[in-house]
């Protein structure tokens, strides 16, 4: 793109001339001079059309270029009547304008007039300050076609034909920071206020021009030259490149530098709002589309040379008037058309009408089957436990409690369906309500969850729709025990731009309200969409300044949360937003708006975003744990210009490119998915296993210690334990004596202590024999030799054995709490009373029939433990007398005194 020369010296004096290339393309000039105080009343064709820096153009050469109303054809230096037919002899449809605003919309004005805005022809609006897309008293930004009379459709209308070239203004942040200290200094230094415009991309040009020139000097000086040698400096100027603060300086052999410039176009032409369609990058002499379609008048651009309208002499042309028999077969064909579009029409606004008066959508509230919890509390639903690895935002969904509820479901002939309660005692069913609800029902997409009905019955109101039995893609991010690779995640990703450019291309039109916890998965793994639409019945339960309010708005963007409500193409770009927020969640899964160094509130997080300052409020970017190209396309979609920001058109080609694995069939897709989840499954099961094992065998210990082994060998088999009777057995009773008075003197965990240790040292003994411990009461304890197991008269000498054991570790034994052996410890207060029983044993416990004045650190044997201890004569005895027994009157009874030892016996 070339600019001409600014033509002057003349009673109409053009504003501006711009070429494209050497081609030969014809350029409309307008000149504010020749429109004059009255321009409604000027002919449209009071214009010059001249050529564009043709080599066979001399338009700078002729005189009478300014003759009034004549219009200068291309390629000729002659000046023929203004009409249309000279205006026919137009070669090319592409028409340049420059000029101030007024100028282009009194322009567009005749056009229009003339029929000249029905796609035939195409004008380009040369801006290159991009004054008319900056917001201004009178129009809205990105809106030039606006003026006073904002309401003007025509005018808009008008404007779908015209595409603006500006400037392309530089994104590097060399720029941006040299662009925020001209204002600052402007400001400081000058007292002059400056905003943010396409005006400041003169002064970095003119600093790169500096340096530019500060190079060659420099090079020059270098070798030898002279800084007066202008010369020599130009000439180390040609042709080179480097990067400057406005970016990339290249320039060529005439020391012209190549410029960049971008493209605006009217993206959405209900709203009237234009977009940058394209970048030409001067350096590379390439035009770079941003994949934004333009939206021609006649839905492609116009021909070079369409039939019939440039050159009105074609023979193929017919001019001849149609008979009066054609004339009126044509109009009955066009009567009948007409009727039948009309009947068509009628019959289809009926069935509109009946269709919304049958209400299919409502269910009633009996029809919807809970549980008898559910029935009690209609919020009662699963739960599911959340935790946000590395954030501080507990709670994202209530303020009230640890749990997000995931899902109220119940049953609606036969089916599971979600229920989610709405917030509002009734609904009122206007029409708007009613579309709704219709657009609701017709919405049928693999991606979006299914709208199954309404209940609008007080004070039950409530949508019900698909239920996705695998919870939310927030569920699954924050379960670490389910391990998603890359293939897994741009699966989810390609489920969410599919489902969202659906629903964009849709009568809803918009989400609103996305989020990771709005994205749901069903059995298959599919993503799918939900809590779209049906605006009305939406309503927020949350305080105005609540922490689970704030969290919900991490997916908000900043215009919306400016604004709180945008035109739907806005809302669409809000969107894109909310989706680069789930593709962070996505890729590093640390919840959402994860910023790396920083605890920051929701609330605070919402605030920065808000305020939009420079440099703008972000998540963070982990290029370690995702590729490269996928945090561009972060960037892009959360850009703080919505017209920045790709479609999910566009984010579908992007999706497919970075996921090397997209060849894949569904089919294939689906069981590696299904691969993946067994290989979770049975490592979760394995995990399970071995947490019940552990558990089993500590019930099975604590079973050994509470019964004999082979009678818990029984139980765990499930058999019935049968009473026995044993002919001989052996019992074994201590006690420690001054129990009471040493309790007296202790604290209750001191007690619990002591006999907490001194029982941990007398099982560690006991394990060493053939016994059994029968139980531990206060300071008694019970040991029994000859059962479960029957060992012949072995119990005897088992149970003495470990009595003089039991006598030796007492002796070295410490109370923690006394420090010392001494007095009253166990050591010297401790006495023991061992009973060898018959078949018919004693009706009282041997410890119970003992006597209570029995010295301690003794060894008390029964006469019949005496006789069985005879028989291995190993053990020293000692005749202690007739003695009084509880129950049993006089018994004989000796005292162990010790066991003999080899050299003894011989």
């Amino acid at each position: 793109m070339v600019a001409g020369s600014i033509l002057s010296g003349s009673a109409c004096e053009p504003v501006h001339v711009v070429g494209l290339g050497s081609g030969y393309i014809p350029v409309l000039i307008w000149c504010e001079s020749c429109i004059g105080p009255e321009p409604r009343a000027l002919p449209f064709h009071e214009a010059w059309a001249v050529g564009a820096l043709g080599p066979a153009s001399h338009w700078d050469q002729s005189p009478q270029l300014c003759a009034d109303s004549q219009l200068f054809l291309p390629g000729t230096a002659r000046c023929v009547p203004r009409g249309p037919a000279a205006v026919s002899r137009m070669a090319d449809p592409i028409i340049y304008i420059c000029g101030p605003l007024e100028m282009l919309h009194q322009i567009m004005r005749l056009a229009q007039r003339e029929s000249l805005t029905n796609g035939d022809y195409v004008f380009f609006y040369v801006d290159v300050f991009g004054e008319s897309l900056r917001a201004s008293a009178t129009r809205d930004a990105l809106k030039p076609w606006q003026n006073k009379q904002s309401q003007d459709v025509g005018l808009r209308q008008a404007f779908q034909t015209v595409l603006v070239i500006t400037y392309h203004e530089p994104q590097n942040p060399e720029y941006q920071h040299f662009q925020t200290q001209l204002i600052l200094r402007a400001k400081e230094e000058f007292k002059v206020e400056l905003g943010y415009s396409l005006m400041n991309l003169v002064a970095g040009c003119f600093y790169d021009g500096v340096l530019l020139y500060a190079m060659a000097l420099n090079e020059t000086l270098a070798e030898g030259g002279s800084k007066k040698d202008g010369t020599r400096i130009v000439q180390k100027m040609r042709d080179r490149k480097f990067q400057g603060v406005t970016g990339l300086v290249s320039m060529d052999g005439n020391n012209d530098r190549d410029t960049d410039f971008s493209l605006w176009v009217m993206g959405d032409p209900e709203s009237g709002e234009y977009e940058v369609a394209g970048h030409y990058a001067g350096a590379e002499k390439k035009l770079n589309w941003l994949g934004r379609p333009i939206r021609w008048v006649k839905g492609a651009p116009p021909l070079d040379n369409p039939p019939c309208v440039f050159d009105v002499d074609d023979p193929s042309c017919d001019k001849t008037p149609l008979s009066t028999l054609a004339i009126v077969a044509l109009g009955t064909g066009l009567t009948l058309v007409m009727f039948g579009i009309s009947s068509f029409l009628i019959f289809r606004k009926l069935m509109l009408e009946k269709e919304l008066a049958s209400m299919l959508w409502r269910i009633r509230w009996d029809e919807l089957q809970f549980g008898n919890a559910e029935r009690y509390y209609r919020g009662a639903g699963s739960r599911l436990t959340l935790s946000l690895r590395g954030s501080s935002y507990g709670s994202l969904m209530t303020a009230h409690g640890k749990y997000q509820i995931f899902a109220n479901t119940g049953h609606f002939k036969g089916n599971v369906v979600a229920i989610k309660h709405v917030n509002k005692k009734r609904i009122e069913l206007t029409r708007q309500v009613l579309f709704e609800l219709k657009h609701m029902r017709d919405i049928q997409f693999n991606h979006l969850t299914r709208f199954i009905g309404a209940c609008i019955d007080p004070p039950n109101v409530c949508i019900v729709t698909e239920y996705c039995p695998r919870g939310s893609l927030q569920d699954i991010l924050e379960n670490e025990s389910i391990n998603l690779d890359w293939m897994f995640r741009y699966s989810l990703i390609n489920d969410i731009v599919k489902g969202m450019a659906f629903l964009h291309n849709s009568i809803i039109g918009h989400h609103g309200s996305l989020k990771s916890s709005n994205c749901v998965v069903d059995s298959r793994f599919v993503l799918k969409i939900t809590d779209y639409g049906l605006a009305s019945f939406r309503s927020s339960c949350d305080a105005e300044d609540s922490h689970a309010l704030y969290a919900k708005k991490l997916w908000t963007a900043p215009e919306l949360l400016q604004q709180g409500r945008l035109p739907p193409p806005g809302m669409q770009k809000a969107d894109v937003y909310s989706f680069s927020i789930i593709l962070q969640e996505i890729a590093l899964r640390n919840g959402p708006f994860y910023i790396e160094g920083m605890d920051l509130s929701p609330k605070e997080i919402v605030q920065k975003v808000r305020n939009s300052q420079k440099p703008f409020f972000r998540p963070s970017i982990d290029l370690g744990l995702h590729s490269e190209e996928l945090a561009v396309l972060m960037e892009r979609c959360w850009a703080q210009e919505p017209a920045e920001r790709p479609d999910f058109s566009q984010l579908k080609i992007f999706i497919r490119r970075f996921n090397n694995e997209g060849s894949t069939s569904i089919l294939d897709n689906l069981l590696s998915r299904m691969e993946q989840y067994a290989n979770n499954l049975e490592k979760l099961v394995e995990e399970r296993t071995q947490a019940y094992l552990e558990e089993k065998r500590k019930a099975e210990n604590l079973l050994y210690q509470i019964l004999p082994h082979s009678v818990a060998e029984q139980l765990k088999r499930g058999e019935t334990v049968q009473a026995e009777a044993f002919d001989s057995v052996t019992i074994y009773f201590s006690d420690i004596v001054g129990f009471t008075a040493l309790s007296a003197e202790s604290t209750p965990m001191q007690v619990v202590t002591l006999l907490n240790d001194l029982y941990t040292c007398f099982d560690a003994i006991i394990d060493n024999f053939d016994v059994y411990k029968v139980e531990t009461i206060g300071d008694a304890y019970m040991v029994v030799s000859g059962l479960p197991v029957r060992n012949g008269k072995l119990h005897a000498n088992e149970i003495v054995r470990m009595a003089l054991a039991l006598l030796e570790a007492v002796k070295t034994f410490k109370i923690r709490h006394r420090g010392h052996h001494g007095f009253p410890g166990p050591a010297q207060r401790s006495k023991r009373w061992v009973c060898g029983c018959s078949s018919r044993p004693p009706a009282l416990a041997p410890g119970d029939a003992s006597p209570s004045s029995d010295p301690a650190l003794k060894i008390h044997i029964s006469s019949t433990t005496k006789e069985v201890l005879d028989e291995f004569g190993c053990f020293e005895l000692e005749l202690r007398g007739d003695v009084e027994m509880k129950g049993k009157g006089k018994m004989r009874t000796y005292w162990l005194l010790g066991e003999r030892t080899d050299d003894s016996i011989i």
